[in-house]
């Protein structure tokens, strides 16, 4: 396998996010095949440790230069934010970083400006002190664009800076113990023997939060679908769900397959219909069924035109997890943060609103409906399920919040899930 320059990789992967709007679990797989096992891990390190602290490094590169990278050279600006991102953020001894970094000048064809990165590099490590010393009296320490730190400073005026901190941290794994094969305490005396630790959710009684992240290979029986890698407050939608056997259920806007898989777990003889408009990611639903053993329908629709893809089918249950900013889970898709715009909010809102009046003629009188997203946003969540109660005459709120202000709401936190919302309805 040729040696590849992963800083260029780098450079050019967070380019395509920042400056093409491509999302980074669209771009890293193919570059990450491009590369070696041991330098995978340091791709991904890297392209999302930049993305992480974007705000920072643009701020020492306008600090540093006294004219922006542009055109064919712009690929150089990027490449010049992981020299940064390594110099303040890695444990790679500086020399390789800088000596790295300036090679990468080569793999993108522009040699000439090797000088220019090595100069900018060692100007900051020069000046490095005094730099961040500035940098921590500005908005931009928080490392998210201003109209989202905005939303948060309204929505969560005692917490938004932990918030945006939690969003800053690197992620816990979460895994679902299966509880067809195991109970998640036997699962967990398997793991202690194969040398890790976990801990499990007081909340959540599948979940298990792993000490130190591990490859899902190094799982015991991950490959015979013992468990599967799903976040704590993912988890938690069955606990208002509460599928039972015998039971049609719908799962809406189902990819990847997470909550599809849960539900089969829960309850194996439920019948259950898995939706979701994107074609390409429904793929990843046959594959978490095909692993874990389990039979569901999986269709391609459109969440706004249920007539479409499931006729005048009536289900027990169904649950919508939303299409939404996803703004609860940025610390996983640091991407998120540089993606969004503040315009979007309504967009998403406006859809949700649709997909929920769509979709709720097609469960039972007595069902139960739970709405979801990843956000932490008020539009998204308890605006949204507000509304909608008060233009729907037949649904009413169980268990989760209050009328005034309907949805439990959890927030991201290191030892916890991430950002997620819940309401439970019920339809009279």
């Amino acid at each position: 396998m040729k040696k590849q320059n992963l800083r260029s990789m780098a450079a050019q992967a967070v380019e395509q996010v920042v400056e093409q709007g491509q999302s980074l679990s669209n771009v890293l797989p193919p570059l990450q095949q491009k590369v070696s096992d041991k330098d995978k891990a340091l791709l991904q390190e890297l392209c999302f440790g930049v993305l992480r602290t974007l705000s920072q490094l643009e701020w020492l590169i306008n600090k540093l230069m006294s004219r922006p990278m542009t055109g064919k050279q712009r690929t150089v600006h990027y490449l010049i934010m992981v020299g940064f991102y390594q110099l303040l953020h890695t444990r790679i001894p500086p020399h390789a970083a800088l000596a790295e970094t300036v090679e990468g000048a080569v793999a993108i064809k522009r040699p000439q400006l090797k000088g220019l990165i090595n100069g900018v590099l060692r100007q900051f490590q020069r000046q490095q002190e005094e730099l961040l010393a500035e940098f921590a009296r500005t908005e931009n320490q928080y490392l998210h664009p201003s109209w989202l730190l905005n939303r948060l400073k309204k929505a969560y005026p005692q917490q938004w800076q932990d918030i945006a901190g939690a969003n800053n941290q690197r992620p816990p794994m979460w895994l679902r113990v299966n509880r067809n094969h195991h109970t998640r305490d036997a699962w967990l005396a398997l793991l202690k023997e194969s040398g890790m630790n976990g801990f499990t959710h007081d909340a959540y009684p599948d979940a298990v939060r792993l000490e130190t992240p591990a490859p899902v290979h190094a799982l015991p029986g991950f490959e015979e679908g013992w468990v599967t890698v799903q976040d704590a407050s993912a988890q938690g939608c069955m606990t208002w769900l509460e599928p039972q056997n015998g039971e049609k259920i719908l799962d809406l806007c189902a990819a990847p397959g997470g909550k599809t898989t849960h539900i089969l777990e829960v309850a194996p003889q439920a019948s259950v219909l898995a939706v979701d408009v994107d074609e390409q990611r429904l793929s990843r639903v046959y594959d978490n069924l095909k692993r874990l053993g389990l039979k569901a329908q999986v269709k391609q629709g459109d969440g706004r035109k249920p007539a479409e893809w499931c006729g005048d089918t009536q289900f027990d249950r169904i649950l919508l997890d939303a299409p939404c900013s996803a703004t609860g889970v940025i610390r996983r898709h640091p991407d998120i943060k540089w993606l969004r715009r503040d315009r979007d909010i309504n967009e998403l809102a406006q859809l949700q609103a649709e997909i929920l009046d769509a979709v709720w003629p097609h469960l039972k009188s007595g069902g139960t409906l739970v709405y979801a997203t990843c956000s932490v946003l008020p539009e998204e969540n308890c605006q949204q399920i507000a509304a909608f109660l008060k233009r729907t005459p037949n649904a009413s709120l169980h268990g989760t919040g209050t009328p005034e202000r309907p949805g439990l709401q959890n927030l991201p936190g290191a030892e916890e899930g991430d950002g997620f919302f819940y309401a439970k309805l019920i339809k009279e």
